[in-house]
C-alpha cells in the first residue's frame, strides 16, 4: 500500500478546514458525528441553506446550490446518524426551486470577491441540470438512512426535473454536467425503473478509457472513471474493470510528499486552493476505502 495515512493529519492541521479535519477524524474512528455536524453548521444560514465558502470557489455568504451539495455530502457520510438540518436544507431548496422543480446554477451574490466568475455570473432564472443533479444526487444518498429526507417533496420534484432533462439529452453534454447526471442516476436507481435505460444512454458519451476532458477547464483537466463512479454501484457497469483498476491505481499513487492529494482544476483564491486539497484528500481516502484499497 502506497498511501501514508499518518501524513494526512499533519497536512490538514496546517492547511485544511476544520470541517475536513473533523471528517478525517471520523473516518479514522477518532472523531464523533456531532463534531462534524458542528463544523459544517458554521457554514449554515438562518434560511436553512449553506454558503460562506462551503463551496471553496464561492466565498460569498449567501445560501447556494453548491453549498447544499457539500452539506449533503457531510450528512451522507454521517449515516446512520441524522440531523434536522438535512430536512431544513430540503425546505430551503424547495423554497428557492424554479417552477419545474429544478435549481439554477447559482443565486446572486452581493460581493463576488474571491469567487469564481461562473458562480457569480449565473442566471438565477435558468434551470441547470448540473446544479440540480449535484444537490439531488447527494440528497438521495442522505435519504438512504434519513426517512424525513426520503419523504420530502422537494426531493421527488427535483429528481423528476433531472430525469426530464436527462431524457432530452441528444448530444454530448459538458463533462461536469455528464458527471453529475450519472451520479443522479446511480443514486436514483432503485427508485425509478427508467434509470437503467438512461444510464445506458449517458454511457454512450463515455470513451473506452472513461476519461472525459473538461471543456473550458485548465490544461489537462479531465473527469475520470472514479469521478463518474466513485463507489461500486449501478453506474460502475459503464466502465471496464481495467479502466476502474487503472484509475484506482492512479488515485492510490496520487498522494503528494506533503501528505495530501491535488486537484487538476483552477482555484479562485489562495484559501480555495488549500481547501480544495484538503477536500480532495478526504475524498481520495473515502473512495479508496469504498473500493477496498485501504483498510
Amino acid at each position: 500500500m502506497t498511501v501514508k495515512l499518518d501524513a494526512v493529519a499533519p497536512f490538514l492541521a496546517g492547511h485544511g478546514r476544520v470541517l475536513d479535519r473533523r471528517r478525517f477524524e471520523l473516518m479514522q474512528g477518532s472523531g464523533r458525528a456531532e463534531e462534524v455536524l458542528a463544523a459544517v453548521a458554521a457554514y449554515r444560514n438562518p434560511d436553512g441553506g449553506y454558503g460562506w465558502g462551503l463551496e471553496p470557489d464561492l466565498r460569498a455568504p449567501e445560501s447556494q446550490p453548491g453549498g447544499a451539495l457539500h452539506a449533503f455530502e457531510v450528512f451522507a457520510e454521517l449515516g446512520p446518524v441524522t440531523t434536522p438540518h438535512a430536512t431544513q436544507l430540503c425546505d430551503w431548496l424547495e423554497s428557492v426551486s424554479l417552477p419545474g422543480g429544478g435549481l439554477p446554477f447559482a443565486f446572486p451574490v452581493a460581493d463576488p470577491v474571491a469567487s469564481a466568475p461562473f458562480w457569480t455570473g449565473a442566471d438565477p432564472a435558468v434551470f441547470s441540470l448540473q446544479s440540480t443533479a449535484f444537490a439531488t444526487s447527494v440528497a438521495l444518498r442522505v435519504a438512504e438512512h434519513d426517512p424525513a429526507v426520503a419523504a420530502h417533496p422537494w426531493l421527488a420534484r427535483a429528481t423528476e426535473a433531472c430525469l426530464r432533462a436527462i431524457r432530452s439529452i441528444e448530444e454530448m453534454p459538458h463533462a461536469i454536467e455528464l458527471n453529475f447526471a450519472i451520479h443522479l442516476l446511480d443514486a436514483a436507481y432503485d427508485r425509478y425503473p427508467e434509470v437503467d435505460e438512461l444510464l445506458t444512454k449517458l454511457g454512450k458519451f463515455l470513451p473506452d478509457n472513461g476519461i472525459v476532458p473538461v471543456a473550458g477547464g485548465s490544461e489537462g483537466e479531465a473527469l475520470r472513471p472514479l469521478d463518474f463512479s466513485p463507489t461500486p454501484g449501478p453506474a460502475r457497469r459503464l466502465f471496464t474493470a481495467d479502466a476502474i483498476e487503472a484509475d484506482l491505481t492512479r488515485l492510490e499513487q496520487g498522494q503528494q510528499p506533503d501528505g495530501a492529494w491535488t486537484v487538476d482544476f483552477a482555484s479562485y483564491s489562495p484559501a480555495a486552493a488549500l481547501e480544495w486539497r484538503g477536500y480532495a484528500t478526504v475524498g481520495a481516502i473515502s473512495v479508496l476505502r469504498a473500493n477496498s484499497r485501504l483498510g
